[in-house]
């Protein structure tokens, strides 16, 4: 896929569901996210272009006592995984409230997947005797 957002996605660390509001099933789960949209790793494709009501349950977030976030979104693009199992499914969404967006970046500070190597100490090579 081209890489044409906006803004970079954060990798998320928390399992958190995501469903279709109105047709109540469950899409998969958030794999990332960001204040313009999300990917959903499911078990279904979804046609592009469509428009679909999401509703995220919210992971344990300190301050937030919802549960559940509803945002009104448009299927931006639909593919397969690396595994041929799941599919990923990037989603717009259309209208972000400013209390939306404050528990969008609460969850990408909190749950962001961490790419910084740890402090290992570097040993010199070993010599040969």
């Amino acid at each position: 896929m081209d890489d044409r957002r906006k803004a970079p996605r954060k990798s998320l660390m928390a399992y958190t569901q995501v469903f279709d509001l109105y047709g109540g099933q469950l899409l998969g789960y958030l794999g990332d996210l960001n204040l313009l949209g999300a990917m959903v790793i499911g078990e279904k494709p979804i046609m592009p272009d469509t428009n679909i009501t999401l509703a995220i349950e919210l992971p344990e977030l300190e301050g937030v006592k919802a549960t559940r976030m509803v945002l009104p979104s448009r299927v931006a693009w639909s593919e397969q995984d690396l595994s041929p199992n799941y599919f990923n499914v990037g989603f717009e969404f259309l209208d972000v409230k400013p209390d939306q967006s404050d528990i969008i970046q609460a969850i990408m500070q909190k749950y962001e997947f961490q790419r910084n190597m740890p402090p290992y100490q570097i040993k010199p090579p070993a010599t040969k005797n």
